[in-house]
């Protein structure tokens, strides 16, 4: 069953189960779906949807900061909420020592010298890492393993 699917499924559970906050959640997943499908013309496959879930939870994230920031807390409650419903669609995450020995791999494969090729380092990590791991902190350790410091 793909991930589509899969979503599609939970939005009919969640319709009878009566539970809105998570039945609104999974339809804006599939709005966005539906809307990257139509924009490319293409149907998405699972590395595609990941990656959809992925930026919505990007977002969820920078929105509860900002209203946590401007003292809307209330606001934030909900984007929490709809952050547990997407993560929920997401890989099982990667430990730090998982991603060190990925970098440390891509390192020693992409023959990196120094900070001038952390860009071949993150080709090769991004396809491995994305959706497992927090690409900000990936770019950091690459950053670290390149300078040696």
């Amino acid at each position: 069953m793909s991930l589509k699917d899969q979503i599609t499924d939970d939005m009919k559970a969640a319709m009878r189960a009566k539970e809105s906050g998570k039945l609104a959640t999974i339809r804006l997943i599939l709005a966005d779906i539906k809307r990257k499908e139509v924009d490319e013309r293409i149907e998405l496959n699972d590395a595609q949807v990941l990656a959809v879930v992925e930026k919505m939870i990007k977002q969820r994230k920078d929105s509860i900061t900002q209203f946590e920031a401007g003292g809307r807390q209330d606001l934030a409650d909900i984007e929490r909420a709809e952050l547990v419903v997407l993560s929920a669609y997401m890989p099982a995450g990667l430990s730090d020592e998982e991603v060190a020995a990925e970098v440390q791999a891509a390192v020693a494969a992409s023959g990196a010298a120094g900070p001038q090729d952390m860009g071949k380092v993150m080709a090769i990590l991004k396809p491995k890492l994305v959706g497992r791991a927090d690409m900000t902190a990936v770019s950091a350790q690459v950053k670290k393993a390149l300078t040696g410091t």
